[in-house]
């Protein structure tokens, strides 16, 4: 007979002493547990003490969190968190230099636990430890323990940051501008800094007083990556915090320092593998710099504002006047109209009006003023050669220009903030300092030629737009290091080769509709579905390591699953880094037995997106969340590491519940799979037409008086 759900069966540590093997009676008071251990090892005192995990984080057990206690735990009997934390400040304070150490090293690993946290809060040991930073006569180990204890502590929100005094900001930023300083030290003053920007707006403004982007560039020199990746994300924070009117200054700022160029040989081009954090925070720079267009994205031409029409009567000389002709102005007024029809305006008369809707703006109007000033030889060919075309199939430079700057935008998401969690950086934008112009030069280029491999007219003006924007999606997708390996890129992505690859996956998907095939496509669907069943069960049994949710400056904390091999038990447990290959079942001490999960939950309905509110905003994130409610009204949550996981997980879960396999990725193996078995069964049927009916039944013979002779 299996244990009411409500004990639990763990094991007790205390030094020195034989460990006691307790049922834990999760109904019982945590205080009347914790004195009957006590009296077990003659302990007085028993509110002085109390219980946490012996491994792993080693977190106190309150009463919120008792519930995650599982059969066979390991737990530790230990001082608590409020005795823990007044005999830590007294220590702190103590005139020993090798007991305040010690003290703080302990006080660093404590300062993770949010109930610990709590009570050394209250007894104002933030204050002592920013009086500590704020003397000036810590170094070394000692410092970079009370830095880490303060981030610690200041991360779990209980208090502002906005009470941190200016003095203490200036010795942190004194910390960053040392030429030479402890990397442990520097980590942790980059990230405080960076938290001090992102949670408090008065504090950005004195941060910003006291660091300077070029001094946060010169850590983007050294070997750490670690180093490289806090300081690009203060600058970072430094950029998302900023007024909207210091944006482009600080970006000007950031060129002159040469900061793209000393990411790419330092960082994208460096000896070591890009981690995920660093990733990230390219990806985040690589946003946060294409916002800055969101500007003239949204900003509309002014018709009457010479200066605007300046630049449209510019583009006009250099495709048709070569040089300036002052003398000529009047008399060449008359031929305007042709010249803007020319260059593919929809408006001729006044094609300033073009570029008054939004996006893209005068956006559009920048790329063909680049393109007609830095590429100006492309781009006279491109208007010449259309303008001289009487066959119809002539390309709208300027139609095209505006249309295809609106695609790239949404293609970039210009305007967007970036995504927590995604990684997706294109280190061909940080080849060239005009990097979104020589993009927009490259396109349009491939635009030109995309035209002219349709043969297209201005009635096919939107067909030539989706396969350009396919084209460069594709290319996109490659990853090319450079604008060059883009331009290679798309030389392979034809109008032909588009057609083929279109072709292909047209095929893979397509259906054939007769009610022969319908029929055969039925008799195969169970089959298919229990053979994508059985490889979503396999991978479960390989198991998945999953990322816990926290804050990003931390340690990345990591925890595996795996199905046991005959697909009743889910084994987990946590891990001190990212597994290489499977973990073995030994190593995983916690299970839930699959014949008591009751559902599984996805996206906004799982508990753990409904806590974090800072996660519900983030699409992706819960895009990728799952989890397996089980008895007694107990939950595993996930954030699977990608959607591909999040498929596999979500269907074996499900298979293992006799429920319908719902994901993207199961309807995708599906149509893959049932369109390649009923290729291979019509493979005899091939240029034969398949009939929409059975042929019909012959007329019954007048007589069954017939014999066939074998002799």
């Amino acid at each position: 007979m299996p244990p009411p759900a409500d004990i639990v069966k763990v094991a007790i540590e205390w030094p020195g002493a034989n460990a006691q093997l307790i049922e834990m009676d999760q109904k019982r008071p945590l205080s009347s547990i914790v004195r009957e251990v006590c009296d077990g090892w003659s302990l007085s005192g028993s509110e002085q003490f109390a219980l946490r995990y012996a491994d792993g984080p080693q977190l106190y057990i309150t009463e919120q969190s008792r519930g995650d206690i599982k059969n066979g735990t390991i737990l530790r009997l230990a001082i608590s968190p409020a005795r823990a934390a007044r005999q830590l400040l007294e220590r702190i304070q103590s005139h020993s230099i090798d007991a305040r150490l010690e003290a703080l090293k302990e006080l660093a690993k404590l300062s993770a636990d949010p109930t610990f946290a709590a009570e050394y809060i209250n007894m104002e040991g933030i204050g002592t430890l920013a009086r500590l930073v704020e003397s000036g006569t810590h170094f070394g180990e000692m410092l970079a323990f009370t830095l880490t204890a303060f981030l610690e502590l200041m991360d779990h929100g209980i208090v502002s940051w906005d009470l941190i005094s200016i003095s203490f900001i200036k010795q942190i930023a004194g910390y960053v501008n040392q030429p030479m300083v402890d990397v442990s030290i520097l980590q942790r003053s980059l990230a405080i800094l960076e938290s001090m920007v992102l949670n408090s707006h008065s504090l950005y403004h004195r941060v910003a007083q006291e660091i300077t982007v070029g001094q946060l560039i010169g850590h983007l020199q050294v070997s750490n990556q670690e180093i490289q990746t806090y300081a690009i994300a203060l600058i970072n924070a430094l950029f998302l915090k900023a007024p909207e009117d210091r944006r482009q200054e600080m970006a000007s700022t950031l060129a002159q320092k040469h900061l793209r160029s000393i990411i790419l040989n330092h960082v994208i081009r460096g000896n070591r593998p890009i981690k995920a954090e660093m990733a990230h925070q390219l990806y985040v720079l690589q946003v946060l710099t294409f916002n800055l267009l969101e500007e003239r994205m949204m900003t509309k031409m002014d018709p009457n504002d010479q200066a605007q029409r300046d630049i449209i009567f510019e583009l006009r000389r250099i495709a048709f006047d070569g040089e300036s002709d002052p003398t000529g102005t009047e008399k060449r007024k008359a031929t305007y109209t042709k010249d803007y029809k020319m260059l593919g305006f929809t408006n001729h008369v006044n094609p300033a009006m073009d570029f008054t809707q939004t996006p893209p703006g005068m956006l559009a109007l920048d790329n063909m003023l680049y393109l007609a000033k830095v590429h100006q030889d492309t781009y006279i060919r491109i208007v010449l050669e259309n303008s001289s075309r009487e066959d119809k199939h002539e390309c709208p430079f300027g139609r095209c220009a505006i249309e295809l700057t609106r695609t790239l935008c949404e293609i970039l998401q210009v305007g967007e903030l970036p995504n927590e969690g995604c990684n997706d950086y294109h280190p061909m934008f940080f080849t060239h300092d005009r990097a979104w112009e020589e993009f927009f030069c490259v396109c349009i280029q491939l635009l030109n030629k995309t035209w002219k491999e349709m043969r297209a007219t201005s009635e096919d003006f939107n067909k030539v737009m989706q396969v350009v924007r396919e084209q460069i999606t594709r290319a996109l997708a490659m990853k090319p290091s450079s604008i060059d390996q883009l331009k290679n890129k798309l030389r392979g992505l034809n109008y032909s080769e588009i057609l083929r690859l279109r072709q292909s996956e047209r095929m893979s998907q397509d259906d054939l509709h007769s009610p022969p095939i319908i029929e055969l496509r039925e008799r195969i669907l169970p089959e298919i579905l229990e053979l994508i069943k059985q490889q979503r069960l396999n991978r479960l049994c390989e198991g998945s390591c999953f990322r816990k949710l926290g804050n990003r400056r931390r340690q990345e904390k990591f925890w595996f699953c795996r199905l046991s091999l005959n697909h009743k038990v889910l084994h987990y447990g946590d891990l001190d880094e990212s597994p290489q290959g499977e973990v073995p079942f030994e190593l995983l001490s916690d299970k839930i037995p699959v014949s008591d999960i009751k559902s599984v939950l996805t996206g906004k309905d799982c508990p753990h997106m409904k806590e974090k509110s800072a996660l519900k905003q983030n699409k992706e994130v819960l895009e990728l969340a799952f989890s397996v409610l089980y008895d007694p009204d107990e939950t595993l949550n996930f954030v699977a590491p990608n959607k591909y996981e999040y498929c596999i997980w979500t269907d074996g879960l499900c298979a293992l519940l006799g429920r319908e396999m719902g994901s993207d990725l199961t309807r995708s193996d599906l149509d893959t799979l049932i369109s390649m078995e009923m290729k291979l069964r019509l493979l005899d049927l091939e240029n034969i037409t398949i009939p929409e009916a059975p042929p019909p039944v012959p007329k019954e013979p007048s007589s069954y008086n017939f014999t066939y002779n074998y002799s």
